[in-house]
C-alpha cells in the first residue's frame, strides 16, 4: 500500500488521482488529507481540488518527469545507488567552495556530464561543489531561482537519479555539495501552492508575495520548508545548504525561521555522524546570523560577504556606480579585510541610511565568512551579464584571487573565474507562457534602461543563444594566459591547505599596510607576505623575503620588493613592515 496524503487546509474535498483513476481523501483536523492505495512503485499521480478538474502536482513531488505544471510520479532511490556509506563529511570554515550551474559547466548541461569534470575539480584544489538551485521550475532552462516544486529534481538536469550519481561521485572523490535553496518566494509559473494552502503571505519582497512565515497556519508552511531542507541533506547526502537571499525572509515570531532550521541541522548531523553546513546569502551585515545560539544568534555556519566582493573589485577595476559607490579606495579594502564588513552601522550612500553591524572578530572567526571576487549574482545581474575577466588584464584577475585566497576567510570561486573564462554568465530564461515571456524580457531591458543602458544591448532572457553564450567554454582551459591563471589558482589554494599561517581564521591576527598613491597594499598573514601592487605601473614595496609565489617576475631586493603593474607576490620572512605587534592601516616605515 501507498499512502498519499497532501496539507490542504482550503478545499472543501481533495481527491488523488492515481494514473487517471480518482480516489477519495478523508481529511483530519490539522488540514491533512490522506489515502491509502495499491499502485505501481512509479505511478502518475496528483490532486483534484474541489470541482475544478485540473489534476495538480504533488507540493512534496519527489520528481517531475514531465514538468512542473504536470503530474508527479512517486520515486525512490534505486537499491544500490548510493556508495558513499564511508564518506565522513567535512567542514566549510576555511574551505574553497565551487559554485557551479548545472546548465551552463558543460555543454550538455546535465549532472552526469557535470561528473566527468569532477577530476578538474579535484586538480584545483576545491573542496566543496556548490550547485545552483535544482528544483524543479518551469521551462527547459533557467537559473533555478523561479523554483515552485521545492522537493523535485530538475528533470531535464537529470532528476532525481541523476542528483545522486553526481553527489554520489563527488563523495568518492572527496568532495562536498552543497545545494543553492531558495526558501524566500515561488516562481510565477507553476506555482500551485497557493490552491492548497496559505503558503504565502500578505507580504511581499522583491520577487512577489512572501512565503507565509508568521501569519495564521505558519506552522506547516515552516515545517514544509524545514522538511525540505533536511531533505536534501538526509535523502540526496547534500553536506549542506547555500540559503538564497535570507534577507527577504519576513519573520516576526520570536525563533526565526532560520533559527529553527539551524537547530534542526544540527540534530540531523548528530545522527548521521557527519558535519552539515547552512551558508545564508544576506543583504544585512547581521552577525547574529553566524553568532552561535547559546550568544544570542542563529547559529548559521557561515555567510556571503558582498562587502569583501565590492571591496576587491572596486579596488581593482575602478568601477564606482551603484552599490559600489562607498568602495574602491585601498582605505576601504583594507578596513574590510580587517573587519569583515564595511559597513557596520555605518552610513551606505546606495541606501541612504546606516547599514549593518560590527562583527566582535575576537569570537567570531573570519572562516565564518565568504570572500569571493566573482558569483553567480555579481556577473548575471550586470546588464550584459559580463564577467570581469571581459573588463580587467590577467594580472588584475591574479591581483584579485591573491587577495581573496590569501585572505582568513572561507573562500568561493564561480565556475570559470579560475582560468579568466571569456564567456558571460547572463541571465537567462525559458517561461512557457508567451505573456510571462514577453514581461520578463520586456522587464529586464527597462530595469536596465534606467539606468543609463541602451535597451537593445540587453540580452533577451527567453532567446535561446543567451543561454548558450552562457555556457562555459572548455577549450581554453589551458592555453596561455588562461592557463597561467589557473596555476596561480592552483597555486593559491594549494597555499591555502598547506601552510597553517595562511589557515590562522582570526581578523585579529591580520595586519594590512598599503600606500594609496602608490597603489600597493600587503597582507601579513604569520610568516607570510601577500604583497600586491593595483596600480598602472612599477611599485617598489617596502618588503622583502623568500618567494614563494608571484604573477610576473618581482624583483627582491635586501629591504624592498618591486613589482610590475598588476602583479602579486608571496613572500616568506620577516620584512620591515611585518615587526609590530598588532594591527596597523596605512603604516609607512620610518
Amino acid at each position: 500500500m501507498t499512502e498519499f496524503a497532501v496539507w490542504a487546509p482550503e478545499p472543501e474535498r481533495v481527491r488523488v488521482d492515481v494514473d487517471a483513476t480518482l480516489h477519495d481523501m478523508s481529511r483530519s483536523d490539522d488540514g491533512w488529507w490522506h489515502a491509502q492505495l495499491d499502485c505501481p512503485a512509479d505511478a502518475r499521480y496528483g490532486f483534484v481540488l474541489d470541482d475544478d478538474p485540473q489534476v495538480l502536482p504533488d507540493p512534496r513531488s519527489a520528481r517531475q518527469p514531465d514538468g512542473v505544471h504536470e503530474r508527479s510520479q512517486l520515486w525512490s532511490p534505486a537499491p544500490g545507488a548510493w556508495t558513499d556509506a564511508d564518506w565522513a563529511g567535512r567542514s566549510v570554515a576555511g574551505a574553497v567552495i565551487y559554485e557551479l550551474h548545472i546548465g551552463t559547466f558543460t555543454t550538455e548541461g546535465t549532472f552526469d556530464s557535470a561528473i566527468e569534470k569532477l577530476d578538474y575539480l579535484v586538480g584545483l584544489g576545491v573542496d566543496f561543489v556548490e550547485l545552483m538551485p535544482v528544483n524543479a521550475f518551469s521551462g527547459q532552462y533557467g537559473w533555478g531561482y523561479d523554483g515552485v516544486l521545492w522537493y523535485a529534481v530538475h528533470e531535464p538536469y537529470g532528476g532525481p537519479d541523476g542528483l545522486i550519481r553526481l553527489i554520489d561521485a563527488c563523495h568518492a572523490r572527496g568532495l562536498g555539495v552543497l545545494i543553492d535553496a531558495v526558501f524566500n518566494h515561488l516562481g510565477p509559473s507553476g506555482n500551485y501552492l497557493p490552491r492548497f494552502g496559505p503558503y504565502l503571505s500578505a507580504g511581499t519582497n522583491p520577487w512577489g508575495a512572501s512565503i507565509n512565515l508568521s501569519d495564521p497556519d505558519a506552522d506547516e508552511v515552516r515545517t514544509y520548508i524545514i522538511e525540505c531542507a533536511l531533505r536534501w541533506m538526509r535523502d540526496f547526502h547534500a553536506d549542506g545548504l547555500r540559503l538564497d537571499a535570507v534577507h527577504a525572509l519576513m519573520d516576526n515570531t520570536a525563533i526565526h525561521i532560520l533559527e529553527e532550521l539551524a537547530t534542526a541541522t544540527d540534530a540531523l548531523a548528530a545522527q548521521l555522524g557527519r558535519p552539515l553546513s547552512l551558508i545564508a546569502e544576506s543583504d544585512l551585515n547581521d552577525p547574529r546570523l553566524i553568532t552561535p545560539r547559546d550568544c544570542g544568534g542563529y547559529g548559521l555556519t557561515a555567510q556571503w560577504d558582498d562587502d569583501i566582493h565590492h571591496a576587491i573589485h572596486t579596488a581593482v577595476s575602478g568601477e564606482r556606480q551603484g552599490y559600489y559607490a562607498d568602495f574602491g579606495s585601498l582605505e576601504t579594502l583594507a578596513t574590510t579585510l580587517r573587519h569583515g564588513f564595511f559597513h557596520a552601522g555605518t552610513y551606505s550612500s546606495f541606501r541612504h541610511r546606516r547599514h549593518g553591524r560590527p562583527l566582535d572578530t575576537a569570537t567570531i572567526p573570519a572562516t565564518r565568512l565568504l570572500a569571493y571576487t566573482l558569483t553567480h549574482d555579481q556577473v548575471g545581474n550586470r546588464a550584459v551579464g559580463d564577467r570581469p575577466s571581459q573588463r580587467l588584464d590577467f594580472g588584475q584577475l591574479a591581483v584579485k584571487a591573491a587577495l581573496a585566497l590569501g585572505s582568513p576567510y572561507t573562500a568561493m570561486l564561480f565556475m570559470g573565474e579560475e582560468w579568466g573564462s571569456s564567456s558571460p554568465f547572463q541571465f537567462f530564461s525559458s517561461h512557457p507562457e508567451p505573456e510571462l515571456a514577453r514581461a520578463t524580457a520586456e522587464g529586464r531591458k527597462a530595469e536596465f534602461a534606467e539606468h543609463g543602458w541602451d535597451a537593445d544591448e540587453i540580452p533577451d532572457p527567453q532567446d535561446p543563444a543567451t543561454f548558450q553564450r552562457s555556457k562555459l567554454n572548455w577549450d581554453e582551459v589551458e592555453g596561455g594566459e588562461h592557463g597561467q591563471l589557473l596555476q596561480t589558482y592552483r597555486s593559491l589554494i594549494e597555499l591555502r591547505r598547506n601552510e597553517p599561517d595562511l589557515a590562522d581564521p582570526w581578523l585579529d591576527h591580520l595586519r594590512i599596510d598599503f600606500d594609496e598613491q602608490a597603489g600597493w597594499i600587503v597582507m601579513h598573514r604569520g610568516a607570510f607576505d601577500i604583497v600586491c601592487n593595483l596600480g598602472e605601473t612599477a611599485v617598489s614595496v617596502p618588503v622583502t623575503g623568500e618567494l614563494v609565489l608571484a604573477w610576473d617576475s618581482p624583483d627582491i631586493g635586501p629591504g624592498a620588493t618591486t613589482l610590475a603593474a598588476h602583479s602579486f607576490a608571496i613572500l616568506r620572512g620577516v620584512n620591515p613592515l611585518s615587526t609590530g605587534s598588532g594591527p596597523v592601516d596605512n603604516a609607512l616605515p620610518g
